[in-house]
């Protein structure tokens, strides 16, 4: 792997305000940059805006019909309340800035060995419409991107939030170039779970020893299997005890051994990572904010060595 330091993907021009009460915790994103520089993780250097994305990377996943919607703020107020999120101008720019963030940290893991994103993970928006806090597919966006650009051929989503990443499931299913790992609770949104080219729905309540135990059987299989170019990560720390959506049941130790686990297999077998965060909804922001940065931390330390 490259010595250069690895750049972070962030920007906090495009964050907005939620009402107080909402279930998505938008705060999470600024708390979590200000926490990697408090303790040292990352330097205020590191740190790049992405942008906004191309509307040509969105037109590779997303319908031009859904996208005209999107852009021109005239989503169905049904789409909107399935979302969650508002269909305003800035929300609109954060949702291109994330997937730029992502698409960004793709490259950057080609030269350095890991990307990092500091948003992203919106693995439940279809191609059609969006949902789940998803507006427009990051994961998706970047991996089209990457395959028209010639820069991989081989791309394997490693996706571990707490939910499963239905939006990629399908935008990918006929797609040998793209294979979908999707581990997540089995009782839990989406009701109606699709088909990726790999399920592990986990019982309500799992903890950390059956977690990595399933895990760290997996991961050697999907290296073998895909033998990718690269990987994307999507690290919810949904899977949280704490977390008040997730309904299973890991520590912050367990959460952050999931990190190790995924970062050493991949340094292993000299495979790029790109890491987004997904989801996080524990009632206290500190843990959402720790297990978050744990990831980061442990990313960056293990591509280091």
């Amino acid at each position: 792997m490259s010595e250069a330091e690895p750049s972070v993907f962030f920007s906090d021009q495009h964050l907005y305000s939620l009402p107080e009460q909402h279930r998505f915790p938008i705060d999470k994103y600024i708390l979590v940059k200000e926490q990697l520089l408090y303790q040292g993780i990352i330097r205020e250097a590191q740190l790049t805006d992405p942008g906004l994305c191309s509307e040509g990377d969105i037109l590779r996943v997303h319908t031009p019909e859904y996208w005209q919607a999107v852009k021109t703020r005239t989503l169905p107020a049904r789409m909107v309340r399935r979302i969650g999120l508002p269909n305003t101008k800035v929300s609109v720019n954060r949702a291109r800035n994330s997937v730029a963030g992502t698409i960004a940290a793709a490259e950057a893991a080609l030269q350095t060995g890991i990307g990092i994103n500091l948003a992203g993970g919106t693995h439940h928006a279809y191609a059609d419409r969006g949902e789940g806090f998803s507006t427009l597919n990051d994961i998706a966006i970047a991996s089209r991107r990457l395959l028209a650009q010639q820069l991989a051929e081989r791309i394997l989503i490693i996706d571990l939030d707490v939910h499963q990443g239905n939006g990629n499931a399908v935008i990918f299913q006929n797609d040998p170039a793209v294979f979908t790992f999707s581990m997540h609770g089995k009782d839990n949104y989406p009701l109606k779970k699709e088909q990726s080219d790999w399920d592990i729905a986990l019982a309500t309540g799992t903890e950390d020893e059956e977690y990595l135990r399933l895990l760290e059987d997996a991961l050697p299989k999907l290296i073998e299997y895909q033998q990718p170019q690269i990987v994307f990560y999507q690290s919810g720390v949904d899977v949280l005890a704490t977390d008040k959506l997730g309904k299973l049941a890991l520590s912050k130790a367990g959460c952050r051994r999931r990190d190790e686990l995924v970062f050493e297999y991949c340094v292993r077998h000299n495979i790029p990572v790109v890491t987004t965060m997904g989801g996080g909804y524990s009632e206290r922001m500190a843990d959402i904010v720790d297990a978050h940065c744990n990831t980061i931390q442990a990313g960056l330390a293990i591509y280091a060595e």
